[in-house]
């Protein structure tokens, strides 16, 4: 049995026992409840030897005799029965049809966010992620470089292809990121947050002057890419670098890439923790004579925020949120076009690379 076929009989048996233990309650004259583990700020907390966050130990009551939690009890049991019947029937379905899917059901949420909360509640309480309840976000990210994989999706299972197969890369969704390594040729990962970036390096053949998997992830880096960039790290045993723009947004996005979300502590092996960011750092805007603009009021309540996280205690962290404190200014990855189109790659990559390796 392949290890796809397995999870989703797995998964499936785990709603079940869901809807099993709530007709027990039932059939006992109990009023039904869930008790899912918490994911509120006070239950997560940084694990030093996961070299990330994980969820605490405390749980939230959601009780059928409660009336306050009626609305959301039904609709938490809505979502586990229609990602149970999206795994039976063979179905996929984004974060988006979920919320609209449930106006048919006469399950209506207010907003989106309110069913992609319960579904990361489900999550949480299962101890699956969305993407095994084949549920799954509206994915941006992309990859390019010399590796070919081999597909385990049902419908797709053998196929193989080269990532080098297409100019803008190929779309990190769920089918990529379970697939198989079969050859690679590649000798690290660069990261990168910006699609502008992403596309200079495959024009200026980054990939073969650095013999590099480039992934764009388009901003903040979902999980699909995440998981792919673990498993590139993991199992091919290839170093990761992560470029992202001169701000504390850039900083951020590296650093959940590195140790970890805490809005999905509750999903392991989402994290790199042997991946490192090298730029743009503040010492970079300065030493590189970057265009900056000056840092909003948003900008200065994020750094105070990330000053305050223990993700950020030691360096380079620390020494460049100081630095973009005393700056309080930012400049973009875009902004070494000032210098030439090919500026990027022919002096600030080539000596990123010489620092760190």
């Amino acid at each position: 049995m392949s290890l796809q076929r397995r999870r989703r009989l797995e998964t499936i048996n785990l709603l079940e026992e869901l809807g099993r233990r709530l007709v027990n309650y039932i059939n006992n004259g109990e009023f039904p409840y869930v008790d899912i583990p918490s994911r509120s700020v006070s239950n997560i907390r940084y694990d030093p030897n996961e070299r990330g966050y994980v969820i605490g130990d405390k749980r939230k009551v959601r009780s059928a005799s409660h009336m306050m939690h009626l609305k959301k009890f039904t609709q938490f049991i809505w979502i586990a029965y229609f990602a149970k019947e999206l795994l039976q029937r063979g179905r996929t379905s984004t974060l988006r049809d979920v919320y609209y899917s449930s106006q048919a059901y006469g399950i209506d949420f207010e907003e989106q966010q309110e069913s992609d909360e319960l579904i990361m509640d489900l999550e949480a309480y299962i101890g699956r992620p969305r993407e095994d309840m084949n549920i799954f976000p509206a994915e941006r990210a992309a990859i390019f470089g010399d590796l070919t994989i081999e597909y385990t999706v049902p419908g797709y299972e053998g196929r193989r292809v080269n990532l080098l197969s297409h100019p803008d890369g190929l779309m990190i969704g769920h089918s990529l990121k379970t697939s198989e390594f079969v050859e690679c040729n590649a000798e690290r990962v660069f990261v990168i947050e910006k699609d502008a970036i992403f596309n200079r390096f495959i024009e200026e053949r980054v990939y073969e002057k650095y013999k590099a998997i480039l992934i764009s992830t388009s901003g903040q880096a979902p999980r699909a890419a995440r998981y792919l960039i673990r498993r590139l790290n993991k199992e091919m045993g290839l170093p990761v670098y992560i470029f992202t723009d001169g701000d504390v947004w850039g900083l951020h996005i590296a650093g959940v890439i590195i140790y970890g979300s805490a809005n999905s502590a509750h999903v392991r092996e989402l994290h790199t923790p042997d991946a490192k960011w090298i730029g743009v750092w503040a010492s970079d805007i300065e030493k590189y004579k970057l265009p900056t603009d000056p840092f909003t009021e948003r900008d200065l309540k994020r750094l105070d925020e990330l000053l305050k996280d223990p993700r950020y205690n030691e360096d380079p962290w620390r020494r460049e949120l100081l630095k973009f404190k005393k700056l309080r200014r930012k400049s973009e990855l875009e902004a070494f076009s000032r210098y030439g189109l090919t500026y990027i790659v022919d002096k600030y990559l080539r000596d990123k690379m010489k620092e760190v390796e």
